[in-house]
């Protein structure tokens, strides 16, 4: 009597179903925390800039005249690259309200949409 060895079609379709299931259950969470990944780290991309910021205008009472002389002048190693954007040239320079205080007193994102909490991403 000649045996063949393998899978049957039913144990093959009923490993793809619990695969599959698996898989419906995992994506969601996976694709959210990317999602979460990227605000938190847009966050503190904004927090180190607006840090060398403060930084420079207390050191010379005031304010780059762009982000890139704060790389220039070794307050950042480099401008970071935005999450959203994935372009370090997308930063959007908030000028001061006193013109002679500098070119650049805070900095946003240029990215387009809004975060989880229903906010701008622009406004963070």
């Amino acid at each position: 009597m000649q045996r063949n060895s393998g899978f049957t079609m039913i144990e093959l379709l009923v490993t793809l179903a619990i695969i599959g299931l698996l898989v419906s259950l995992a994506a969601p969470r996976y694709f959210g925390n990317i999602d979460r990944t990227r605000e938190d780290v847009l966050r503190e991309d904004l927090y180190v800039m607006r840090n060398a910021l403060d930084h420079f205008y207390a050191d010379r009472n005031v304010y780059p005249a762009t982000l890139d002389e704060l790389v220039k002048e070794k307050y950042l190693r480099s401008l970071p690259v935005d999450p959203f954007t994935q372009s370090s040239n997308s930063w959007l320079p908030v000028a001061p309200t006193d013109a002679s205080l500098g070119g650049v007193a805070d900095v946003q994102s240029g990215a387009p949409g809004k975060g989880r909490d229903g906010t701008a991403l622009r406004s963070w």
